[in-house]
């Protein structure tokens, strides 16, 4: 079992890659098939998405459900594990929607720094 410095260096661990707390968030509702995740996750490739979900599996924070249906039928939903990850990051995505506009701000004049 890998040392962690603290409480968060463990959260990170788990959470770790660009997309991962965002397909959290969006297999909080509900379970959600393959395509459905591919669009709500927007921007992210099918190679990253299928290694991110297969490293989310592996880590006990999603489950996935094949029907064994023809046409094939699979979903993916959070674990007992995964919820409570999703509770925990829900502060997260609180301040993002409440400070939204200001983040845009603050990047947008970081990329024109940046461009010269």
């Amino acid at each position: 079992m890998p040392g962690f410095s603290c409480g968060l260096d463990a959260t990170l661990k788990v959470i770790a890659g660009k997309w991962k707390p965002l397909i959290i968030y969006f297999l909080l509702e509900a379970p959600n098939r393959y395509g459905e995740l591919k669009r709500a996750v927007r921007g992210v490739s099918d190679k990253v998405l299928i290694q991110q979900l297969k490293e989310l599996e592996s880590d006990g924070i999603v489950v996935r459900t094949d029907y064994r249906e023809v046409p094939p039928r699979v979903d993916y939903s959070l674990t007992a594990l995964g919820r409570s990850l999703a509770d925990a990051l829900a502060p997260l995505s609180n301040w993002g929607a409440e400070h939204m506009e200001e983040v845009a701000r603050v990047f947008a004049e970081r990329d024109k720094w940046r461009r010269g």
